[in-house]
């Protein structure tokens, strides 16, 4: 397919991005914007010139240099306008993507220096996203994070406040952050806690730690999904298990290349998880901070491990199944997904699952 013709395709597919941070994915013009409300002195003159400070450019070292970026910005995120204004901005982003269903995760805890409460903070961002879906037309719900580094008590109100608005548009709870230094197990009693108040669960593992992180998350913290996972190959049995789980893997190929999730495009494991029956999403991680898309994304499927369309179709098709959403409403989206499939004539392909051959204990 001629590579306009491909570039086309891909922008005109409807999209599910499960894996979606607000504070990763705000616009330069907005925070420019913003810093002159709140009358903070910025270092460059234009909001142009935010690009270096907001996006990874060129080479990144690690996952700790990519996390970086989010320092810049998390000074001007503690008012409840600010919260909603980006929420709602991201739902615009997302339309502009073609997208169908979004899930959008933040850190309510790195939005209360200025007396936000948690409740505030997910209330703001709840605000926003439901003025976005008004507007824009682009279902989008909420995930609340818990920060590795943060202290068990402050993830603790974190899962609490979740659990309040978790009819309201807050569909889950994650673990995000430094992964190497804080390992899943030091955060055992908070998903607990969690798996008691009955709250979905989703947990960043296997980027920067190694597949004992995914066995935690999956066997201790209830998770359901896995963000990332690019590290699984590490254990053939704990792949063979998340497999035959249903766990779900939410990768993000282009941040994974920049934080070095892995040492090159050619060890990437997309494909190999693909084709071993493994249930993938498609993500874009931060759309500021790695500068991209999701049709990005897919491009970078069809061009580096040849992906057709039709397989891109299943793998999109799979965030619909993998949705934080109650059953009816998975199904409407499916539908929705396959009615604009099939007015691009493309039936999505999806590899057989393996049959289930292996099982797990709890401590492994």
């Amino acid at each position: 397919m001629p590579e306009n013709r491909l570039s086309e395709m891909l922008q005109r597919l409807p999209k599910v991005d499960l894996h979606l941070h607000l504070d990763g994915s705000i616009r330069e013009s907005t925070l420019w914007e913003i810093a002159a409300e709140q009358g903070i002195e910025l270092p460059v003159a234009s909001a142009e010139e935010l690009n270096p400070l907001m996006r990874v450019t060129g080479e990144c070292g690690s996952l700790v240099e990519y996390l970086a970026k989010f320092d810049f910005v998390a000074g001007f995120l503690h008012k409840a306008d600010v919260l909603e204004r980006i929420a709602y901005e991201l739902v615009e982003q997302a339309a502009q993507q073609n997208c169908r269903y979004i899930e959008v995760r933040f850190g309510p805890q790195l939005h209360r220096a200025e007396g936000l409460t948690c409740e505030d903070a997910i209330e703001a961002v709840l605000r926003g996203l439901r003025r976005g879906e008004e507007t824009f037309g682009v279902t989008a719900r909420a995930i609340a994070a818990c920060l590795r580094h943060h202290s068990p008590h402050m993830n603790m109100e974190v899962i609490a406040a979740a659990a309040r608005f978790k009819d309201q548009g807050l569909v889950a709870v994650d673990l995000a952050g430094p992964e190497a230094a804080f390992p899943a197990h030091l955060h055992r009693a908070v998903f607990e806690y969690a798996q008691l108040l009955d709250v979905p669960v989703t947990i960043h593992a296997g980027e920067a730690g190694g597949a004992e992180n995914i066995h935690e998350a999956v066997t201790r913290l209830g998770a359901t999904r896995i963000g990332h996972g690019v590290r699984l190959r590490e254990n053939p049995k704990l792949l063979e298990t998340v497999r035959d789980l249903g766990i779900v893997l939410e990768m993000c190929p282009i941040s994974n290349h920049q934080t070095k999730a892995m040492e090159s495009w050619d060890v990437y494991p997309v494909r190999e998880y693909f084709e071993a029956g493994l249930k993938l999403t498609i993500n874009t991680d931060n759309l500021t901070v790695s500068d991209t898309s999701l049709a990005r994304e897919y491009g970078v499927l069809v061009e580096r491990f040849g992906f057709t369309l039709p397989e891109i179709a299943g793998l999109i098709l799979n965030g619909a199944d993998a949705a934080f959403l109650r059953p009816e409403e998975k199904a409407r989206l499916r539908a929705e997904l396959l009615s604009a499939f099939a007015e691009l004539g493309l039936m999505p392909e999806e590899p057989a699952a393996a049959p289930s051959s292996s099982s797990i204990s709890a401590t492994g």
